[in-house]
């Protein structure tokens, strides 16, 4: 991510980055500052119809919810009422740094209330491409639920039965739509995108807006959700589509995704946490001048090493195999690695290595390319280096699109995964 800013949002997957690039996020002279107010509880009424009252009534189980923060929606009334229809015996538990510290808690609540052993898996988890149901099933768990993002990864596709837990945040939206009135004009089309945490604010609030008069689009990168961009994938908008962006969340990993899929429209962040608005800069040519150097670099290394990231599901073998084929009908030799995290010291110890290529995070490369020895690519820069694709001046922020422009991308017609049988494995 090209700044010296936290790089993530709500998920927890929180670094620094060095200054690659100089993002100025200071808030323009003539916004206006408006007066903060308490948030208003929400109760979510699709999933209390799927629960019986046995559960959501349960002052025992209602009296632990409180030792949580009010306004984060972990679902364990849901997530009781799922292990118990499911019998499960054991659970795996994974969450993203932002929530790791209510772990245990949580574990005791749906332990004492299922019956069911908790394991609370600790490594590191940037986001919903780290799902890791695979290290859950060898630990002979049953049962997975994953905290903090989206289906990036289908249920129908996981080695186990897994649920989702979106863990939705509740924030003062009377002061974010005061904000949005105060600073934006009704009349020029703006189009809102937000993390999968703050979605449920977004679609009220834009509902709200349009009842009076306000020209709002929630653009799509399908399969997420409508509004919900990843740091790896969101939407293409034309200048029909939007004149305006605005990002509801904190950090900037996620909003520069849009950012860099859409060089040309002016982008504003609110973050919900600070109540403050910005608009937000990213120095796109430098980016794309980097990178084709990179790109370059690479075409004229012999050997390559080939990364497959084995972070959860962050490494897609067919997105792998595509690329040993190509890398073989270059000409070029190739070695293959197999690594959960990929840093610069790491890879300076194969010195025979000319360039790599990553099947993990794009935006390993894209932010963090330049710190390493010898080129880091990403799936779709070894695409250009190799001649399979030309360069595109706006730079492709596909990884998880069902639209996405070639086979380096996870659900390309050709990389899709099918449908897993489960099979729950015996304690």
């Amino acid at each position: 991510m090209l700044t010296d800013k936290t790089c993530c949002g709500s998920d927890g997957c929180c670094k620094k980055a060095p200054d690659a690039v100089t993002c100025n996020t200071e808030a323009a002279s003539k916004m206006v500052t408006v007066k903060a107010t308490q948030p208003k509880k929400r109760i979510d009424r699709r999933v209390v119809q799927q629960i019986p009252a046995s559960v959501l009534e349960d002052p025992l189980i209602n009296e632990a919810i409180s030792k949580l923060p009010s306004n984060y929606n972990f679902e364990i009334h849901k997530s009781i009422w799922r292990i118990k229809c499911a019998n499960a015996q054991r659970v795996a538990l994974q969450f993203p740094e932002g929530l790791l510290l209510y772990a245990s808690v949580i574990a005791d609540i749906l332990e004492h209330f299922t019956g069911a052993e908790m394991l609370i898996m600790g490594d590191v988890t940037y986001g919903a491409c780290c799902i890791d149901d695979y290290t859950a099933r060898s630990l002979r768990s049953d049962f997975m639920i994953h905290y903090g993002h989206s289906c990036l990864v289908p249920v129908d596709r996981t080695s186990i039965t897994v649920l989702y837990v979106f863990v939705d945040i509740q924030i003062d939206m009377k002061h974010f739509l005061d904000t949005i009135r105060a600073n934006f004009d009704s009349s020029k089309k703006m189009a809102i995108v937000s993390t999968i945490q703050f979605l449920t604010t977004l679609h009220t609030s834009v509902g709200l807006l349009r009842e009076e008069g306000w020209d709002l689009v929630i653009p799509q990168s399908k399969p997420l959700s409508p509004g919900e961009v990843l740091g790896c994938t969101s939407p293409n908008l034309t200048p029909d589509d939007a004149e305006t962006l605005l990002y509801l969340g904190d950090g900037r990993f996620h909003l520069e995704s849009i950012m860099i899929s859409n060089p040309e429209l002016p982008a504003y962040r609110y973050d919900p946490y600070d109540k403050a608005l910005t608009q937000e800069y990213y120095d796109h040519n430098k980016m794309k001048r980097i990178r084709f150097e990179e790109i370059d670099k690479a075409s004229k290394a012999h050997t390559w090493g080939l990364i497959l990231g084995t972070l959860g599901r962050q490494g897609n073998p067919k997105i792998f195999d595509n690329l040993k084929k190509i890398i073989s009908a270059s000409g070029k030799e190739y070695v293959i690695f197999l690594m959960s995290e990929i840093f610069p010291e790491r890879l300076d110890l194969m010195k025979d290595v000319g360039a790599w290529v990553q099947v993990a995070c794009p935006r390993l490369s894209i932010d963090w390319g330049y710190t390493f020895p010898v080129p880091l690519l990403s799936p779709y820069e070894a695409a250009v280096a190799l001649k399979q694709v030309s360069w595109k001046d706006v730079y492709p922020m596909d990884f998880y699109a069902n639209n996405s422009l070639g086979s380096w991308t996870n659900n390309h017609p050709d990389n899709r995964t099918k449908t897993i049988r489960k099979l729950n494995p015996k304690l």
